[in-house]
């Protein structure tokens, strides 16, 4: 069976083991991983009201950057296994070391950090794996500061593109808005499509379900598994994911402006709604679980008793049988010609009773 991301990659926290804390050491997928990108990619925006400037930059022109102007800079980052890389942006930007550490770890759970300066966002993106029933996920950091945001991804995930569109777009009303109003339309993009994810699932259980019904089988039984496991890795994720947008809408280091809050608790309010969507369709996997093993009994039930009513048509022609193989001299039909198809006679009289006995119950129907 093919193994996904999510439960095949491999673990290297080994290679920190014993560290002193900030080590900045790529805790990830290795070279092995054909979605890890051969370099990294950096991508600066700058905008403001009046215009935007997009460009693909070199590590080396980070140290120009003027982070005073009163342009607003979005800087993303594609591949995050450099550690050198991640290490001179978080010169530029005045970045703790434990949040480098975090950055370049891409197996956390989504966390929030303060900091005088900025905040540190962990969150994931999902993707679905239709061929195996599964989920994988990809790691997004986020640093937002009072004029600029940090994004790192660890390769191409598409789940900013939609920002992009509207950022790019002549007289978008998003350029005149801060940086919080753009982190937040980056955690909106992100949360939105764990509902395609939902959907995905949604779909196939409900397949699942009607084939069960009409014929259930071993495979079902290994596809149930398969999306209880993806809703478990799924609700894993986004419990924690609400806390974090929840302490996002407190605002309480003051980094989104007061009109981006309401934006901030429509993230929130799809947050609770995707954890409870998501629990009834663990509900629903529960159900099917049921569905199987109560449609496997059945189906051992019927054949036992289709094997018992064959035992019982044959066994007053065994007790006959049995009757007239005693070694005695005198017994009725033993001496008569036609004595053996007597015998056989009320063998099958006896048998074709107890069928029409089984028929008229219902005994050898199948809804019976």
């Amino acid at each position: 069976m093919k193994k996904t991301r999510l439960h095949g990659r491999r673990k290297h926290h080994a290679k920190k083991s014993g560290l002193p804390p900030g080590s900045l050491i790529y805790v990830g997928p290795g070279d092995e991983d054909v979605t890890k990108l051969a370099s990294p990619k950096l991508t600066l925006i700058s905008y403001d009201a009046a215009g935007l400037c997009e460009k693909i930059i070199h590590v080396d022109e980070l140290a120009a950057l003027d982070l005073g102007s009163a342009d607003k800079l979005w800087l993303n980052v594609h591949g995050i296994h450099d550690a050198a890389l991640i290490k001179q942006i978080g010169l530029v930007f005045g970045l703790h070391p434990l949040v480098l550490e975090d950055i370049l770890n891409t197996e956390q759970r989504p966390k929030l950090d303060e900091y005088n300066q900025y905040l540190f966002l962990e969150t994931r993106h999902f993707y679905y794996e239709k061929d195996t029933l599964s989920v994988s996920s990809e790691q997004i950091s986020m640093v937002l500061g009072h004029h600029f945001l940090l994004t790192f991804q660890e390769r191409s995930t598409g789940a900013f593109a939609p920002v992009r569109e509207r950022l790019r777009a002549e007289h978008s009303p998003m350029r005149a808005l801060g940086v919080d109003y753009l982190a937040y339309s980056l955690l909106d993009s992100i949360v939105d499509k764990y509902f395609n994810v939902l959907e995905a699932m949604g779909d196939d259980s409900e397949t699942l379900e009607d084939a069960l019904l009409a014929k259930p089988n071993i495979t079902q039984l290994h596809s149930i598994h398969q999306l209880k496991r993806a809703s478990i890795e799924l609700r894993r994720v986004v419990w924690p994911m609400r806390e974090v947008v929840n302490h996002l809408t407190r605002n309480e280091s003051g980094f989104f402006k007061a009109g981006t809050i309401p934006y901030l608790r429509d993230v929130y309010d799809h947050t609770v709604n995707f954890i409870e969507s998501l629990e009834s369709i663990r509900d629903s996997l529960g159900g099917l679980m049921d569905i199987y093993m109560t449609s496997v009994s059945n189906r051992v039930n019927l054949e036992v008793r289709a094997l018992t009513v064959v035992a019982m048509l044959f066994m007053p022609a065994t007790l006959i049988a049995g009757i007239f193989g005693m070694n005695f001299h005198d017994m009725p039909w033993v001496a008569e010609p036609n004595g053996f198809w007597w015998a056989m006679a009320v063998m099958g009289g006896i048998a074709l009773f107890m069928l029409m006995i089984f028929w008229r119950r219902q005994l050898l129907s199948s809804k019976g």
